[in-house]
């Protein structure tokens, strides 16, 4: 956490990555006006709050503006597919939907780390923010696997598909059982929200849908279970097929 109206300033000014800027509703100092310029320039969400909220982060002067840094530096999508495609490697991809609770991000990322997967896809609005939880649940996965930070998630979609990946949603309302699903080759694996799975317009997008069988009484999983059993789902099938072509 940073606070002060200058030292956020200097943050922006350095390029640091953001995650939160809180700033107060009040009438802005003009030091503020600039943070708030930059801010905007940046990309940086601005959330205008009352002062009680920003005395809950802390009591010190920080003159109506108090950020959060990542923890972590995001990468650039397209430059983490090509990279992965100039070693010979088949592009494995997971895309987050909205998940927004913290723990369950961190539990995903271990999962995903342990999977072999090449980075993570989560848009800037509608995401867990990425901090000292995040971290701890991710058991230090998040130090080792790119996380992409896209504006418009549809689009990082398309241009996975553009790309020669298959997008694949797991969802309930999939006919196919992932077991069955195609899996094998370039994937990208798609997760939605907590509370109401893949967002419709990305459903539409995706090459195959796939769903994971219930046969108890509780009619769905936790979406950080979900997400380990396909991505797992999805290494079994390739270690198959390489087993398969060396024979």
């Amino acid at each position: 956490m940073i606070f002060g109206s200058r030292a956020v300033l200097e943050a922006l000014k350095a390029g640091k990555e953001i995650e939160r800027l809180y700033i107060n509703a009040g009438p802005p100092s003009d030091t503020v006006k600039e943070v708030m310029d930059i801010a905007s320039r940046s990309g940086v969400k601005i959330s205008k709050v009352p002062m009680e909220r920003l005395n809950r982060f802390t009591m010190k002067h920080h003159q109506g503006v108090v950020c959060f840094l990542s923890p972590i530096v995001y990468a650039s999508l397209d430059h983490v597919i090509d990279q992965v495609w100039q070693r010979g490697e088949m592009p494995f991809v997971l895309v987050l939907d909205r998940i927004t609770d913290v723990r369950n991000f961190g539990a995903i990322t271990r999962s995903a780390e342990g999977a072999g997967v090449h980075c993570i896809v989560i848009p800037e609005k509608e995401s867990a923010i990425i901090n000292s939880d995040a971290m701890k649940t991710s058991a230090g996965a998040l130090n080792h696997i790119p996380v992409c930070r896209v504006p418009r998630l549809k689009e990082a979609v398309t241009y996975l598909k553009e790309s020669g990946i298959a997008t694949i949603g797991c969802t309930e309302k999939a006919v196919t059982n992932f077991y069955v699903g195609e899996l094998s080759g370039p994937v990208a694996l798609i997760m939605g929200s907590e509370e109401d799975g893949i967002s419709p317009d990305i459903l539409r997008i995706c090459d195959q849908l796939v769903k994971i069988p219930m046969y108890g009484k509780v009619d769905s999983l936790n979406v950080s279970v979900a997400t380990a059993l396909v991505l797992f789902e999805v290494v079994r099938q390739r270690h198959h097929t390489a087993s398969s072509a060396s024979s």
